[in-house]
């Protein structure tokens, strides 16, 4: 695999982290740059560790593991998106004035979530003899680029439309995780 294809690859794998981190983004009145941080860190680490498990566990398991990580997926974001919605539609006043709460769990969920396709990758690094260390380091540095400047995006635009925005993220969690079950299933 050669440098091209592993930054393909690095930014393909980084494209729900991305779309998630603008999510993330659009929940924050003022940019919380500590937050950005963690969230695009993160995901840079979940996107650089799930190729390395996927290693470690090789072919061995792929095909249990295939045969249900979409429905993790579309479950853990379907919950999470619902949520954003939910709370979008209920806020009051009070909390329309809160500052952006760092949820760390939400993050290690959405972390999960956002990267189990790399777990078979990962698999697919062990077959094809890859360097390991600089691979999963590409696909940990895209991802936390990526992701930092999707939190920008989403605030950029979530300061602007606030609570519609807070619903279009949760809409968009819900069709990552329903492309993600869809894939899996092979209608797409």
């Amino acid at each position: 695999m050669g440098i091209t294809d592993l930054l393909l690859l690095s930014v393909g794998l980084a494209m729900d982290a991305f779309s998630v981190s603008v999510c993330k983004g659009l929940s924050m009145k003022r940019l919380n740059v500590k937050g950005a941080f963690i969230t695009a860190l993160f995901f840079g680490v979940f996107q650089a560790g799930m190729p390395l498990i996927g290693y470690f566990l090789g072919s061995r398991f792929a095909e249990y593991m295939n045969s249900f990580s979409h429905w993790v997926a579309f479950g853990l974001l379907g919950i999470i998106g619902g949520k954003m919605i939910y709370e979008a539609l209920t806020e009051n006043e009070e909390e329309a004035e809160s500052e952006y709460r760092l949820r760390i769990g939400e993050l290690f969920v959405l972390a999960i979530a956002t990267s189990i396709d790399a777990l078979a990758v990962g698999i697919v690094f062990a077959a094809a003899e890859v360097n390991l260390l600089f691979s999963v380091t590409s696909i940990g540095v895209v991802t936390f680029v990526l992701s930092l400047v999707g939190v920008g995006i989403g605030h950029r635009f979530g300061s602007k439309y606030e609570n519609k925005a807070e619903i279009v993220g949760g809409v968009i969690l819900i069709l990552i995780g329903t492309k993600l079950l869809l894939e899996g299933l092979g209608v797409i």
